[in-house]
C-alpha cells in the first residue's frame, strides 16, 4: 500500500511512497521512450505488451514526434505562445516548454500532472528560458475548474491557449467525461487556441493492440481505454480540425520524403473558431 508521509526532499510537501512492484503507465511510457524512471514491473509489462506489438516503442516515439511537430506549428504557424499540457508524465526529451521555448523564448508552459511521481521529477521542467514561464500544477484533469484556476497565474487566458492532452483521454473511459473535460478546457480559452489530441486506438494490427490493452487493464495502473478513428473526431466537434485530420501519430504531418508506416497511436490538432 502507498506511505504517505512528509517529502524528504522537500520539507512540509506531502509525499507519497508508489509501489513500485505494480506497473505504471507513466513509467512504463518512460521505458519505451529509452528514460530510466522505470522500475522491474514497468520493464516486464513495457516488454510483454512489446512482444505483442512489436512496433510499440515506434508508436511511443510517432507519439513524442507528433508533440514536437505540433507545438512547431502551433508557436511558429498560429503564433501560439501559451500551452497548458495536461497529462506531462515523467520528463524526456523533446518535452512542449523546450521545444515551444527553442523557437519562442518568451512562450509560456503550464503542466498539469496527479502523478506523485511525475511531481517530484518535474522539478526538472521548471528550468525553462528566462524570457518566459515554466510551472506545473498537481491536479486531476477532471477537476477543470481547478486545472483553468492554478494555470491563469502563469498563463493570459484571454490570449490563445495551445492545449495539448497527449495520452490522456485514454484514462478517461466514459465518453461523456471525456467530451465534458474537453469542453471545459476550450471554453476557458480564447477564439484562436488550439486543441491537440494523442490516444491508443485499434485502428492498426486490431487484435493485437486489443491483446495490449488487455494485458495492461490487467496488470498495470491505471486502467485505460482505447478509442476509434470515429469517435476520436467526435472529441473535436465545434472546432476547425486542421488537416490531415484524425490519423495515425507517424502520418500526422510528416517530414519531407519520409514514408512512415501507421502506428497504433492516432491523433489530431484542431482550432477553436
Amino acid at each position: 500500500m502507498p506511505v504517505t508521509g512528509t517529502s524528504p526532499e522537500f520539507p512540509g510537501e506531502q509525499w507519497t511512497a508508489l509501489d513500485t512492484g505494480v506497473a505504471h503507465t507513466a513509467r512504463v511510457w518512460n521505458y519505451w521512450l529509452g528514460g530510466k524512471d522505470n522500475y522491474a514491473a514497468d520493464r516486464q509489462v513495457g516488454e510483454q505488451i512489446r512482444e505483442v506489438i512489436p512496433d510499440i516503442i515506434t508508436s511511443a516515439r510517432a507519439d513524442r514526434a507528433f508533440l514536437g511537430r505540433a507545438v512547431r506549428y502551433l508557436v511558429a504557424d498560429a503564433g501560439i505562445r501559451q500551452f497548458l499540457d495536461l497529462g506531462t508524465g515523467l520528463p524526456t526529451a523533446g518535452n512542449t516548454h523546450e521545444v515551444a521555448q527553442e523557437l519562442a523564448p518568451e512562450s509560456r508552459i503550464v503542466y498539469v500532472d496527479n502523478d506523485p511521481l511525475v511531481l517530484i521529477h518535474a522539478r526538472a521542467l521548471l528550468n525553462g528560458t528566462p524570457e518566459g514561464a515554466t510551472d506545473y500544477i498537481e491536479a486531476d484533469a477532471r477537476n477543470t475548474e481547478q486545472v483553468v484556476q492554478a494555470a491563469s497565474r502563469t498563463l493570459d487566458l484571454g490570449r490563445p491557449v495551445g492545449l495539448m492532452l497527449l495520452g490522456i483521454l485514454n484514462f478517461i473511459t466514459d465518453d461523456d467525461e471525456a467530451v465534458e473535460i474537453i469542453d471545459r478546457l476550450v471554453a476557458a480559452v480564447p477564439s484562436g487556441s488550439h486543441l491537440a489530441i494523442a490516444h491508443p486506438t485499434s485502428e492498426v494490427n486490431t487484435e493485437a493492440a486489443l491483446e495490449s490493452l488487455r494485458l495492461w487493464n490487467e496488470h498495470g495502473e491505471p486502467k485505460i481505454c482505447f478509442r476509434s478513428r470515429e469517435e476520436l473526431i467526435r472529441l473535436f466537434d465545434g472546432l476547425e480540425l486542421l488537416e490531415p485530420g484524425v490519423v495515425s501519430c507517424s502520418l500526422w504531418r510528416p517530414e519531407a520524403g519520409e514514408t512512415p508506416a501507421p502506428v497504433y497511436q492516432f491523433c489530431g490538432l484542431a482550432r477553436k473558431p
